[in-house]
């Protein structure tokens, strides 16, 4: 049923190089939202082994919300569309580090990825195919939280608390897409029940952001009151209270609501039973997905797709990899080398700061086959490649990497809460503990690395601290926009940013169908 929403560029297959990605050719394999929400509702997800692969296309509305595995795979396929294009395997990347200071696009020259470029130097239009997907597909996950939400409570359950842990599930996605859209597009339509009619959604207006976040909030808290602590076996991955708590701190703090945000994270670091590692890279192996330190990951798997940027195998070990680079290629079909660090993130590691060989390739490292990273690549002048996804060669023609997508981990609870409460005793020991790991020095032990109550410019330090801790995580751009530092960050890198550009353009596509969707202003 979604493969008639996907978006499905034309890549060359062989050797890896994405050809000239056309908005127009892109776009008209595209469906507006209102389409989408109206078609959606019963594909089963598609991600780790907890999650069911046989198609339900057959399957109706009307004849499916019967029986609890009926409700089972209707949750299931509200993360569906956290692994797909327009959500962690394709676009928020794109917005969250290419659109920051954090990285650039790279690539092969000015015909490769337009789409990129246009966020990457700020020139983008209402027609932007990442854009439009990522409001497409998080309205698809939303559409279909709001089918379980609705027809999951008519089911009968042997056990009442596995129906509360999928209406918790719902609630917690239905908040995650939200939060995504209303940080990136600002007042959206809040669809909190299934369309039934063409009408329905060709009529929808945009609602304040403020009304949104009451929502996501709203949601949060139903979540938190119906998820349980944690899983074992193949439910590993779903969502749980500590996730939603996790959440709830971070959407507190985008909101400026400090006391509320801390409150959060004090919760998740005391009762969530999650630790940091000692080791910061071992929250990128793919043998510890859903470990220690994860509240909440995108799962993916490896072996079941090609070249496609709708999951359930990661695009990033390809796009992100030095760019036919290596004999043979250090990734499998040779690199894309998009998404390229910017020196001054490289500049913004101490020497002896262990993020550094976690986060990034630079010239003279040593890739796990024993060749070593040049001095310059295509598109890549200074030889930097984010190593933090590199899972090297996973298969000789795809893009299929296995490696999960943190979304909140123990660590940034720590951040969080030393910025909610400042250069306090409990603000200091928390991000210290994140510096103590970094440098590789015993977490709870005070250390010639730790911040001090006479740290200068605290706010900044914590900022600089989450950008090196959550590099290509997905989160810059939405920091730089919170704390008002988007524009002067970006111009100081001579970016031509206006302040129009703190939001992304409302799809024009959806506008056609719905002149009720005003355009944000500049576009």
């Amino acid at each position: 049923m979604l493969d008639a929403l996907a978006v499905r560029p034309a890549y060359q297959q062989g050797r890896g190089k994405p050809a000239h990605f056309s908005t127009t050719t892109t776009m008209k394999n595209r469906k507006p939202l209102y389409a989408a929400l109206l078609m959606l509702g019963l594909t089963a997800g598609c991600t780790e082994d907890y999650l069911d692969l046989d198609p339900r296309n057959a399957s109706t509305v009307e004849n499916f919300y019967k029986t609890e595995t009926d409700a089972l795979l209707a949750t299931n396929a509200v993360y569906s569309q956290l692994n797909q294009s327009g959500m962690f395997n394709y676009s928020l990347w794109a917005i969250g580090d290419v659109m920051s200071d954090n990285s650039f696009l790279g690539g092969g020259g000015a015909a490769d990825g337009i789409e990129f470029q246009q966020l990457d130097n700020f020139t983008m239009t209402a027609t932007n195919p990442l854009t439009t997907t990522h409001w497409q597909r998080a309205y698809l996950g939303i559409g279909q939280a709001n089918q379980v939400l609705q027809r999951v409570p008519g089911i009968t359950f042997a056990k009442t608390e596995l129906q509360n842990q999928y209406l918790g599930e719902a609630a917690f996605l239905r908040a995650l897409y939200y939060f995504y859209l209303v940080r990136a597009f600002g007042d959206v339509p809040l669809v909190l029940t299934p369309a039934s009619t063409t009408a329905d959604v060709a009529s929808l207006t945009r609602t304040p952001v403020a009304q949104v976040y009451d929502q996501i909030i709203k949601d949060l808290n139903d979540a938190i009151s119906k998820l349980p602590n944690s899983y074992t076996g193949e439910n590993l991955g779903r969502a749980t209270k500590w996730s939603a708590t996790a959440m709830l701190a971070k959407v507190y703090l985008t909101q400026g609501k400090l006391p509320e945000a801390a409150t959060q994270a004090r919760l998740v670091i005391a009762n969530s039973g999650k630790t940091l590692w000692p080791n910061f890279a071992d929250n990128f192996k793919v043998e510890n997905e859903n470990g220690q330190e994860s509240l909440f990951e995108v799962q993916f798997k490896s072996g079941l797709s090609n070249y496609t940027t709708d999951g359930p195998g990661a695009v990033m070990n390809e796009f992100w990899g030095a760019r036919f680079f290596g004999n043979p290629y250090v990734v499998s079909s040779g690199g894309y080398g998009f998404n390229i660090p910017e020196k001054d993130l490289v500049d913004s590691y101490e020497a002896t700061d262990t993020r550094l060989a976690a986060t990034i390739f630079k010239p003279g490292d040593r890739y796990p086959d024993g060749q070593i990273q040049p001095a310059s690549l295509v598109g890549d002048p200074l030889g930097f490649n984010v190593r933090k996804f590199f899972v090297g060669t996973v298969n000789v023609s795809n893009w299929d990497s296995p490696l999960n997508v943190p979304v909140l981990r123990l660590a940034e609870m720590y951040l969080i809460l030393a910025e909610a409460v400042g250069p306090t005793t409990e603000g200091l020991e928390a991000i210290n503990k994140v510096r103590r790991r970094a440098y590789g020095l015993p977490i709870n032990t005070p250390s010639a690395k730790d911040l001090t109550a006479g740290t200068s410019n605290f706010a900044d330090a914590v900022l600089a601290e989450r950008r090196r801790e959550l590099a290509f995580e997905n989160d810059r751009w939405y920091d730089l926009k919170r704390t008002n530092k988007l524009i002067p960050t970006m111009r100081a890198q001579g970016k031509a940013i206006q302040p129009f550009h703190v939001l992304l353009p409302i799809p024009q596509s959806e506008i056609n169908v719905n002149p009720n969707l005003t355009q944000n202003p500049g576009y």
